[in-house]
């Protein structure tokens, strides 16, 4: 590695960054001091996210939890991870490919063989049919889908089963079930067309939810979205539908709405714990969107005061967040868009321009680590990482790859067939559900990044 990719690295790494600070040796703040522990701390400890921006959030029973990993990788330096990882990888060879979320740590990401958001990744596996193995570096969810639209034979594997995802947590089946069977109350029959041939309401959810949720819209004539074509997909389920139920993320949907002109009196949001939602049958009656009532932890500590204490300090300053983010911030923002839209609004702009960005940590420093010829800021002060993506450390990566070299699968992650026809249904529907503007075929939706020396992600038929 050469001094300026070494010195790029050191800046990129929010790992170091939060040792600094709970060091002392650095100024700043981050969210928790347990972040500088390594993640295998919590593995035999109560079930919980862990530390980071979803650390108060109340995890499932029965949420899958990770055992022990081996001593010789708790105990290894930095330096002995990244070289066993290197040489299980140098001997694995085409044999697996490691994909490597916008999110995880740049300790992590370095080793990816494609970087992207989760759709671009579970495309990116696809460019690798002959690989045995996928190493899916992001949370469960993400793991699910790589295994539902990779080859049978192919094995996924999450390097840290506890690297779960407490937005996609807070919608489950048996509530979301439960949700449907209350909207049949007040709309009839669901499966029936009215006299203009809509139906009462389309089941829309987020990228970001279990298998069985994507399961759940496929049986019930609905559509995944991604934060880059979620627009498009709405306009779609109104073609076909009065109303959309829109889970598990409530900013997006809302967000998504707004702009497509939906006034915010007919999104009422839909509690899992209330009948009907917390809502009266009028107020359902009058609804386009219903949304869930579920939210990111990471983009959910954006605030208002934030943007004007960046236009404060950086007069001229680009403000760009997640559309994750609550709507007053996206609201206040110059721009909203996916982290893919994110990256490449760095990447188009001239040199000197400044960006305080709204969305997870680990990316924005990267970004500014990279692009030394922007200023680059994330909005919250705090260091506040996912929780769950930071489960994954290079101690995880290195294991899981040389069980691989000794002929073990470790930590794979397989959705039932009972699940994954329906699911599949509602990831092909997601699939011709293209951005505005984007190509019609022979391209991946929002292709990933190849790492350095990496071959590019070929096109999907």
């Amino acid at each position: 590695m050469s001094p300026t990719s070494l010195d790029t690295r050191r800046a990129a790494s929010v790992d170091r960054s939060i040792r600094l600070i709970a060091s002392g040796a650095s100024g700043g703040e981050s969210c928790a001091p347990e972040l500088a522990d390594g993640p295998w701390t919590f593995d035999s400890g109560p079930a919980s996210y862990g530390p980071g921006a979803s650390m108060g959030d109340v995890i499932p029973t029965g949420s899958p939890r990770q055992g022990a990993l081996p001593e010789a990788y708790r105990l290894a330096s930095d330096e002995e991870l990244h070289e066993r990882i290197r040489r299980a990888k140098q001997t694995l060879g085409e044999r697996v490919v490691v994909l490597g979320h916008f999110y995880q740590r740049d300790e992590v990401v370095q080793h990816a063989d494609f970087v992207g958001d989760s759709f671009q990744l579970a495309n990116a596996a696809l460019t690798r049919p002959d690989a045995e193995a996928i190493v899916f570096c992001g949370v469960h969810f993400m793991a699910e889908t790589a295994d539902l639209l990779s080859r049978p034979e192919q094995a996924v594997i999450l390097p840290n089963l506890a690297a779960g995802c407490s937005m996609a947590d807070m919608a489950d089946e048996a509530s979301v079930e439960a949700c449907w069977e209350q909207l049949a109350t007040v709309y009839g029959d669901l499966d029936a067309p009215d006299a203009d041939g809509l139906l009462p309401v389309v089941p829309v959810t987020y990228m970001n939810s279990s298998a069985a949720l994507k399961g759940f819209v496929g049986r019930h004539g609905g559509i995944v979205c991604t934060s880059s074509n979620a627009r498009t997909v709405l306009e779609q389920a109104f073609e076909r539908g009065r109303r959309v139920l829109f889970f598990p993320d409530q900013h997006l949907g809302r967000n998504t709405a707004k702009a497509m002109g939906v006034p915010l009196e007919a999104m009422p949001m839909w509690n899992p714990r209330r009948p009907l939602g917390g809502n009266d049958a009028a107020t359902l009656d009058d609804a386009r969107v219903i949304l869930w009532h579920g939210f990111c932890s990471v983009h959910r500590r954006f605030t208002v005061e934030q943007i004007a204490e960046a236009r404060r300090e950086h007069p001229g300053v680009r403000v760009i967040v997640h559309p994750e983010s609550p709507m007053p911030v996206v609201d206040a923002a110059d721009a909203a868009g996916s982290t893919d839209f994110i990256v490449k609004a760095i990447q188009a702009a001239p040199a000197g321009t400044t960006f305080a960005i709204g969305t997870e940590i680990n990316l924005v420093q990267r970004l500014a680590a990279e692009h030394p010829e922007h200023t680059i800021f994330c909005l919250d002060p705090v260091v506040c990482p996912c929780s769950t993506m930071y489960r994954i450390h290079p101690g995880y990566l290195a294991w899981v790859l040389e069980e691989l070299v000794e002929g073990r699968v470790v930590n794979r992650i397989q959705v039932p067939d009972s699940v994954a026809a329906d699911a599949k249904v509602a990831l092909e529907r997601m699939l011709r559900a293209l951005p505005s503007g984007a190509p019609v075929s022979g391209a991946l939706l929002d292709a990933p990044t190849p790492a350095p020396g990496a071959a590019p992600a070929a096109g999907r038929s």
